[in-house]
C-alpha cells in the first residue's frame, strides 16, 4: 500500500503545506534538525522561498523492534530525484510537548581518576543562566597561558579535503567527496574542494604563518586517495608520500609538532564504488593496509596519530541521512550503525598494526577523535536526567564504550534492537583498550529532555530526546554563531571533559577541534571581517573551561583550534568561515590573520590581549 501526497515547501518557515494526502500521513521534516548540517541543500530552492511541489510516495510503515515507524519514500522535484528511508525523515504522530519548565540541573560528577585525590565535585548550577552563558555577550572569562601546565600543547587543525585542493595533481585518486560534489545541488553554494584554499601549493606559507603566531602543533589529515589512489593498498603513490614528507619536514623545521589524522571523511571513491565503503566489512582490512603505509612512511617523525575523525558524522550524515558523502539514502536505517561498527573495527585494526610493528621503534601513540555536544538535563525529573545520559550514549558511548568496555551502551541496544550490530567475543577482545588517547571535538551544548515521540529525524526519534536551546527563563543557552546548531556555551566543555574522565577512568584527552563560524559576508570590508571579536570571546570562554577541567584533575594534554584557515565547510561550501585566518576567495586566496589569530599569538606568548586585527 502506498500514500501519494503533494507538499508545498515554505523555506522561510521550515514547513510544508499538505495539499493532498491521507489524514494520518506524517508531516515532512523540519529543515534545521540535521546534526551539524543546516539546512540540507537537497531541500532548498534558491529562487523562491517556496519549494516546487514535491511528490511523495510512501509505503505503509511497519513497526520496528523499538516501535518507531518505518516507511520507504521517494521524493521528486524538478531539480533532483533521490530515495530516502523515511524512518529518518518522517515523524510519528506528533504530540505537543509543553513541559512545565523546572530549574536546569546538572548531576554531580566526582570524576573517577587514576589520581582521585585531585578531583573536585561538580556543583549543581545556579537557578538561572550562569555568568558567561551567552558567550561574548556576557562577562568574558579571563584565561592566560599560565593557567595551563608546562608541556600543554596548543595547536590548530584542518583537514585534507577542506584545504588542499589539487584534485588531479600528484597522482591523487578521487575521494567520495570529489564525486559527491560533482552534483552541484548537494552543496549550498554549489562549490567543491577541487582547489579549496590551495594548501597543496601554499603549505610553506601556511606553516610559516602558523609558526609566527606561536602555535606548537598542527593537526592535519592525510588524504587516503593521495597515498593509495584506488584505496586498495597494492601500490603506494610516491608523489603523495613525497608531498606529506615535505609538509611534515617543513613543520618540524619550523618548530611545529605534527598530529596526523588518517581519515577525515575522504574515502577513496573506488572503495565506495566497488565495496560499498564503510558498510562492507572488507573496509577494515583496507584501512589497516593504508594505516600501515602511513606509519611506515611518516612514523619516524609523527608521534601522535588519529585513526578516524568523528565517525558519527560519517555514519549518520554520510550513510544514514545522506547529506554528506557518499550521499546514498537508499538502504535500511541499519546502514549507519553498520558503517559505525566497521569504523570501530578499522580503528582497532590500525592501532593493532601500530603496536605490533611500529610502537617499539617509533614510540608514538594512536587515538580516536569523537565529537559530542554536551547534553545538560532540562530539569531534575528522572526522565530528563536519563534522557541526557542517553543522548551522550548515542554520541560518545557509541564509539568509546566498545573500546573501553567491550560493547555498545545498553540504551542503544534497547532502542535499536537488530539494527545495532553485535561484536563477536573475538571482536570484543580485539577492540578492547585499543586507544592511547581520546580526541574530543566539541563545539556546543544543548538542554535535553525526554520526549516519547520527538518531531525529528530517525536518529533522534529513536533516542526519545528533545534538544532544547533555551533556559527555562526563555533565554538562549548561548549566543548563536553562523550555523544554526552552534551556540556558544563554554561551561558545556568543562562538564564534558569531567564526564569523560569519570566514565572512562581519566584517559589522556586532547581537545582536537573547538571553534565557531561566521557567515561569509561579501559586502563587508577586510577590516570588518578580520575583527572577529565574538570568536575571541568564544576561545577565551572555552579555554577557561579546559583550564578548569585540568584543575579538577582531568588529564587534558592539548587543545587545537578549528580551524586555522577559512575553508570548504562540507555541505555549506564556502558560506561559513571557521578560520582564525581569513582567506580572500576573490583575491588570489590571500591569507590575513584575524583578531582571533592575533589574540592567540599574544595569549601563547603570555602577553596582555587586545582584540584587534592587523589589516595590512
Amino acid at each position: 500500500m502506498t500514500w501519494r501526497a503533494r507538499f508545498l515547501w515554505n523555506w522561510n518557515e521550515c514547513a510544508a503545506t499538505l495539499e493532498t494526502a491521507p489524514s494520518d500521513l506524517p508531516r515532512p521534516p523540519a529543515c534545521a534538525r540535521l546534526p551539524r548540517v543546516t539546512p540540507p541543500p537537497h531541500w532548498r530552492d534558491r529562487g523562491t522561498p517556496d519549494m516546487p511541489a514535491w511528490l511523495l510516495t510512501c509505503s505503509l510503515p511497519a513497526r520496528s523492534p523499538a516501535g518507531a515507524s518505518r516507511a520507504g519514500c521517494r521524493f521528486h522535484s524538478s531539480a533532483s530525484e533521490f530515495r530516502v528511508d523515511a524512518s529518518r525523515y518522517l515523524f510519528n504522530s506528533p504530540r505537543s510537548r509543553n513541559p512545565k519548565p523546572t530549574l536546569p540541573y546538572s548531576p554531580t560528577s566526582p570524576a573517577l581518576r587514576r589520581d582521585r585525590s585531585r578531583l573536585r565535585v561538580q556543583a549543581t548550577p545556579p537557578p538561572s543562566a550562569p555568568a558567561g552563558a551567552m558567550g561574548s555577550t556576557a562577562r568574558e572569562a579571563e584565561v592566560a597561558r599560565a593557567d595551563f601546565p608546562d608541556g600543554f600543547v596548543f595547536g590548530v587543525a584542518t583537514s585534507a579535503y577542506q584545504i588542499e585542493g589539487a584534485r588531479r595533481e600528484g597522482g591523487k585518486g578521487d575521494s567520495i567527496w570529489d564525486v559527491f560534489t560533482e552534483d552541484k545541488e548537494r552543496v549550498l553554494d554549489r562549490s567543491n574542494g577541487d582547489i579549496a584554499v590551495d594548501h597543496y601549493h601554499r603549505y610553506k606559507e601556511d606553516i610559516e604563518l602558523m609558526a609566527s603566531l606561536g602555535f606548537g602543533a598542527y593537526r592535519f589529515s592525510i588524504s587516503w586517495a593521495r597515498i593509495f589512489p584506488d584505496g586498495l593498498g597494492e601500490k603506494v603513490n610516491e608523489q603523495g608520500v613525497a608531498f606529506y614528507n615535505d609538509l611534515i619536514n617543513f613543520m618540524i623545521a619550523k618548530g611545529i609538532e605534527p598530529y596526523a589524522t588518517l581519515y577525515h571523511w575522504d574515502l577513496p571513491n573506488n572503495l565506495q564504488k566497488t565495496l560499498g565503503g564503510w558498510i562492507s566489512e572488507k573496509i577494515v582490512d583496507y584501512f589497516a593496509l593504508y594505516a600501515e603505509a602511513c606509519f611506515a612512511n611518516f612514523g619516524d617523525r609523527v608521534k601522535r596519530w588519529i585513526t578516524i575523525n568523528e565517525p558519527l558524522q560519517t555514519a549518520v550524515n554520510g550513510y544514514g541521512i545522506g547529506v554528506f558523502a557518499p550521499g546514498g539514502c537508499e538502504g535500511e536505517t541499519a546502514r549507519c550503525y553498520l558503517a559505525a561498527h566497521h569504523q570501530i573495527l578499522a580503528h582497532a585494526a590500525a592501532v593493532d598494526v601500530y603496536r605490533r610493528k611500529f610502537k617499539a621503534a617509533q614510540g608514538g601513540e594512536v587515538g580516536l577523535v569523537v565529537d559530542c555536544e554536551w547534553a545538560e538535563p532540562f530539569s531534575e525529573k528522572a526522565e530528563d536526567q536519563i534522557a541526557a545520559q542517553r543522548r551522550i550514549d548515542f554520541q560518545l558511548g557509541w564509539y568509546l564504550d566498545p573500546i573501553y568496555f567491550g560493547d555498545y551502551p545498553e540504551s542503544m541496544r534497547e532502542r535499536l534492537g537488530s539494527d545495532l550490530p553485535t561484536f563477536s567475543e573475538k571482536d570484543k577482545e580485539f577492540i578492547r583498550n585499543k586507544i592511547d588517547f581520546v580526541g574530543m571535538n566539541h563545539y556546543t551544548s544543548r538542554f535535553i529532555a525526554h520526549h516519547q515521540n520527538p518531531e525529528d529525524i530517525y536518529f533522534y526519534q529513536v533516542q526519545q530526546v528533545e534538544r532544547i536551546e533555551k533556559w527555562n527563563t526563555g533565554e538562549k543557552i548561548g549566543e548563536r554563531a553562523a550555523s544554526e546548531w552552534l551556540f556558544i556555551v563554554p561551561w558545556g566543555l568543562h562538564k564534558l571533559l569531567n564526564y569523560v574522565a569519570k566514565k572512562y577512568d581519566n584517559p589522556a584527552i586532547y581537545v582536537t577541534e573547538n571553534g565557531m563560524d561566521e557567515e561569509d559576508d561579501q559586502s563587508a570590508t577586510l577590516e570588518q571581517v578580520l575583527n572577529d571579536t565574538t570568536r575571541v570571546g568564544y576561545f577565551k570562554g572555552y579555554l577557561a573551561s579546559v583550564a578548569q577541567a585540568i584543575k579538577d584533575g582531568v588529564d587534558v594534554r592539548g587543545y587545537f583550534a578549528w580551524s586555522f584557515l577559512d575553508n570548504f565547510e562540507w555541505a555549506m561550501g564556502y558560506t561559513k568561515r571557521f578560520g582564525i585566518v581569513y582567506v580572500d576567495y576573490k583575491n588570489g586566496l590571500s591569507r590575513h590573520p584575524k583578531a582571533s589569530a592575533l589574540w592567540f599569538s599574544r595569549f601563547l606568548k603570555g602577553e596582555a590581549a587586545e582584540n584587534k586585527a592587523d589589516t595590512n
